[in-house]
């Protein structure tokens, strides 16, 4: 894919995330920091240096791969030291730095192991190891926890978080996982077509996209069909179904009266009320998904407002207060909620 646009700084020791669909770009962008790939135009710079035409060994970067890209001959130490014995570190200083790399990962006392008498979790941390060895000004990561269970990437998500921010690391990471992303990131870049769609802090790439794309593709969402009723300073009435709600306008500006208009509501941001109570949507439950510290309820809408809702229902009740088939209604936090016109 290539890249349409796009400018990007990484500050000292940030952990920024590119995050997107496949074939959006982030790779692309990873390997052109890298070196693997020659930029068209543009500059790329390193703690204030431009090394466009500096080849990859000589930028100071740290690279750990999707599959790893181990070599099978060799034992884990080989494995770890071949960035050093490239760059002709004497053997003592060598042997010095591979041990403080693999007690980082906490792979200490395997040494001599292969990479096939491993599990994925240790080659990955082998792998980490290798990237690590060679103190790098930057380190960049590809979808590295993509082959991992969901337990073990979860654990390997906390365990890199701390290294990186223990050796305060510059650090780029690329996945197409929302959770991934926002649980690990200092800022995250949302990526699709080549550019960069979003660049900020997980919680203000949750709450306030920047348009319907990052709205849609971060995290669960619902899209509602409203019109503009009218716009009051940064809010904007809109009418949903047979309710008028006040919702954050700054999208909506130059909207004339009667436009359609699309809100994003997170499941969270719904609450379930009885039918005959002050609701902005009417429905019924047609599937509860019980998910340990919440329930998912699916509810089919009446009155044109959309034709399904997620809703998410803290702790358990839920699944005994509103059984399947049963009527509903369904109150907006309207003011949390995101509107764009209508694509």
């Amino acid at each position: 894919m290539a890249l349409n646009d796009v400018t990007l700084g990484v500050g000292r020791s940030e952990f920024v995330t590119l995050l997107g669909p496949s074939g959006c770009g982030k790779t692309t962008l990873l390997k052109l920091a890298a070196g693997f790939l020659g930029a068209d135009g543009g500059s790329i710079s390193i703690e204030g240096k431009r090394v466009n035409d500096i080849p990859t060994y000589q930028r100071g970067i740290g690279m750990m791969f999707q599959n790893y890209a181990l070599f099978p001959h060799m034992s884990v130490a080989d494995n770890v030291a071949y960035g050093l014995k490239t760059r002709r570190v004497p053997r003592a200083e060598r042997d010095k730095r591979v041990a403080e790399a693999l007690a980082l990962v906490k792979l200490t006392g395997m040494e001599n192991r292969k990479p096939r008498q491993l599990s994925g979790g240790q080659q990955q941390r082998v792998a980490l190891a290798r990237a690590l060895v060679i103190n790098p000004t930057v380190l960049l990561l590809d979808e590295p926890f993509s082959a991992l269970d969901k337990s073990l990437r979860t654990s390997m998500q906390v365990e890199l978080r701390e290294i990186q921010r223990k050796l305060g690391l510059t650090t780029i990471f690329v996945t197409h996982d929302q959770g991934e992303a926002l649980s690990m990131s200092d800022r995250v870049a949302v990526m699709s077509e080549g550019r960069i769609r979003q660049l900020g802090s997980p919680v203000d790439v949750y709450r306030s996209p920047a348009d319907p794309f990052v709205a849609s593709f971060v995290g669960d969402n619902n899209r509602l069909r409203g019109q503009l009723v009218s716009m009051q300073a940064s809010q904007a009435i809109v009418a949903l179904g047979d309710a008028l709600v006040k919702v954050p306008g700054e999208s909506l500006s130059g909207l004339e009266k009667s436009a359609a208009v699309d809100l994003f509501v997170r499941p969270e941001q719904f609450s379930v009320v009885a039918p005959e109570e002050p609701c902005a949507i009417k429905g019924s439950v047609v599937a509860q998904i019980y998910q340990g510290g919440h329930v998912d309820l699916q509810i089919e809408c009446s009155g044109g407002a959309g034709d399904r809702l997620l809703v998410r229902s803290p702790g358990e009740q839920a699944v005994l207060r509103w059984p399947m088939g049963a009527p509903v209604g369904i109150a907006v936090q309207a003011d949390r909620c995101s509107a764009f016109p209508a694509a």
